[in-house]
């Protein structure tokens, strides 16, 4: 049984990724923003345990988990939870900026940091659901893109580090696929929003646990996920 600890559970990718490895009994810690989250997300997944750590402030995450029991070993830590603001760059405002890299960039290689023993111990995997936008970007996409490639940066540097101590690294880059952020994206884009149009969170889930179930004699580095015909 593998231990995971898994970061935006409460929707999309995140939360088909926790149904299948809760359906196949895996130990779920789950991290929530507050404690209400927290809540919520224990009782949509009996069993599971809980962090309370907000990834929009990722200088207090360190403090926040020293106050809590946190795993002592991982199989798996799973990058998934995520911000998005589309704009151009002339009117993109700092904070719109800030945000995004914290959330999406920041706190994901700090929540790896203080992860790090317990995924050593496991000679377990960090997964990070990064985004077509973090190879390549279009316009009104900066903002997002930059803290999309950033993640990039965090993934291959964090996969040659710790290659010596059996720390594996994953990074997945879906396409568009039909989660509330998509539906987001298509309202500041000024779309339709058509949700059968893009690729299912399952699917995106079922690539993630092709990663997760690989045996060591083989390794899944970079992993492209994109809308079929």
């Amino acid at each position: 049984m593998a231990t995971h600890l898994v970061t935006g559970a409460g929707s999309g990718i995140g939360a088909a990724l926790t149904e299948r490895l809760a359906a196949r009994g895996d130990d779920l810690w789950l991290l929530a923003r507050d404690a209400g989250r927290a809540a919520q997300l224990r009782r949509r997944f009996p069993g599971a345990q809980t962090l309370v750590g907000d990834l929009a402030d990722p200088a207090r995450l360190s403090w926040a988990f020293s106050h809590q029991s946190v795993p002592p070993q991982l199989d798996a830590l799973i990058h998934v939870a995520g911000v998005v603001e589309l704009g151009a760059i002339g009117d993109t405002p700092v904070a719109t900026w800030q945000h995004q890299l914290n959330v999406n960039a920041v706190a994901p290689a700090e929540l790896t940091r203080l992860m790090l023993p317990a995924l050593r111990t496991a000679r377990g995997r960090v997964v990070f659901v990064n985004s077509g936008a973090g190879l390549r970007v279009n316009p009104e996409w900066g903002s997002y893109g930059a803290s999309k490639f950033a993640v990039r940066a965090v993934a291959d540097a964090l996969r040659e580090e710790e290659r010596a101590n059996g720390v594996r690294v994953t990074t997945v880059y879906p396409g568009r696929t039909a989660t509330p952020m998509q539906e987001k994206v298509h309202q500041q884009e000024g779309a339709d929003y058509d949700a059968s149009q893009w690729i299912d969170p399952a699917s995106v889930a079922t690539a993630i646990l092709a990663a997760l179930d690989l045996p060591r004699d083989a390794d899944l580095t970079e992993l492209m996920v994109r809308p079929g015909a």
